[in-house]
C-alpha cells in the first residue's frame, strides 16, 4: 500500500489536535474585568463595602500586601448612610464657600484633586468594589490627557467637578481671568464626561468675592475648601477636634499613595462613627 494515505491520515489527526488545543487557549486571554456603564453607582445604593476574598471561610491564602484585595480586606463596615437631606443654597449671585458641608447628618465626604501628577491603576476598581463615594475636582488639561482613566472612576460612581484650567491662585485676579479659568474648565469637563460641573474648588483654596461670583456664573452651586487633608496614608486635621465631624470634607490628591489615602480616609470616617457620602447628593 502507498504511504500517501497514511501521511494524509496522520496530517488530519495532527490538525484536529491543534484545533482542540487552540480552542482551549482562547479563554484565558479575556480574564481582565472591565467596569461597564450599566453598573450601579454608590449614590444609588447604601455604602456597603464588598466582601474581600480574604474574608471568605474557604479562602486560606492571604492577599499580598499592597494588592487590591489587600486594600479591600481593610475597608471598614459602615452603618447605612441616612437618606440625604439637601442643603439650602443662597439665592444671591455668588456661590457659597464651605469648609464643611452644613449638615448634622452623620456623614463625611471624600474628595480628590488635580489629576496630572499620578494615577494609580487600581483606584477605579477600589472605588467600585468598596463602593466609595468620591468627588473628583479635576484640572481640565489632566482630564483631556487621561480621559479614560477618569471615565473609569466616573463609571465606578465618582463625580467629576471643576478645579480650573491652570491651577493658579485666583484670589486678587480680575473677574474676566477667573471666569475664563472656571468656565473654560467647566466647558472642557462637560464635553469629556457628559455632565457640567456643579461644584468648584479653587486651587490652594485661595479665593475672594470675585471667585464666588465667577463660579456662580459658570454654573457652580457651591465652592468647597476642606477640613482634613490626607497624604501618604496619614490624615491631617485642620480643626482642633482631631476627629472627623459630620459634614467634614476630606481632601487628597492624585498621587502615588492615593490607595493608602483612600483607605486612611475611610478608617478615619469609621472611627468617628460616620458614613462616607457623596457631596452631590447634598448639593443636587
Amino acid at each position: 500500500m502507498s504511504a500517501t494515505p497514511a501521511r494524509r491520515i496522520l496530517a488530519a489527526v495532527t490538525l484536529l489536535a491543534l484545533l482542540v488545543l487552540s480552542g482551549c487557549t482562547v479563554g484565558p486571554a479575556l480574564h481582565v474585568r472591565r467596569i461597564v456603564a450599566h453598573q450601579p453607582t454608590p449614590s444609588a445604593s447604601p455604602f456597603a463595602p464588598s466582601a474581600s476574598p480574604s474574608t471568605s471561610p474557604s479562602t486560606t491564602v492571604q492577599p499580598a500586601p499592597g494588592s487590591l484585595d489587600w486594600y479591600l480586606a481593610q475597608v471598614p463596615t459602615f452603618p447605612e448612610a441616612p437618606p440625604p437631606q439637601p442643603v439650602p443654597l443662597p439665592t444671591t449671585g455668588a456661590a457659597p464657600f464651605w469648609h464643611r458641608l452644613p449638615t448634622d447628618q452623620r456623614v463625611a465626604f471624600i474628595t480628590i484633586d488635580d489629576g496630572g501628577l499620578a494615577r494609580p491603576s487600581d483606584v477605579a476598581d477600589f472605588v467600585w468594589r468598596a463602593r466609595i463615594p468620591v468627588t473628583v475636582f479635576l484640572n481640565s488639561p489632566a482630564a483631556e490627557e487621561h480621559p479614560e482613566y477618569f471615565r473609569q472612576i466616573q463609571v465606578a460612581g465618582g463625580v467629576v467637578e471643576n478645579h480650573t484650567i491652570n491651577h493658579n491662585s485666583l484670589a486678587g485676579r480680575s473677574y474676566d481671568y477667573q471666569k475664563r479659568e472656571i468656565c473654560g474648565a467647566a466647558d472642557k469637563l462637560e464635553a469629556l464626561f457628559g455632565k457640567r460641573p456643579t461644584l468648584f474648588r479653587p486651587p490652594f483654596g485661595e479665593h475672594d468675592g470675585t471667585t464666588l461670583r465667577a463660579a456662580h456664573d459658570c454654573g457652580a452651586k457651591a465652592v468647597f475648601h476642606w477640613t482634613e487633608t490626607v497624604h501618604e496614608g496619614r490624615v491631617r486635621y485642620q480643626t482642633p477636634e482631631k476627629v472627623v465631624q459630620p459634614g467634614d470634607v476630606l481632601l487628597m490628591h492624585f498621587r502615588p499613595a492615593l490607595m493608602d489615602d483612600l483607605l486612611a480616609a475611610l478608617k478615619a470616617i469609621h472611627r468617628a462613627g460616620l458614613t462616607p457620602a457623596l457631596l452631590e447628593d447634598y448639593v443636587p
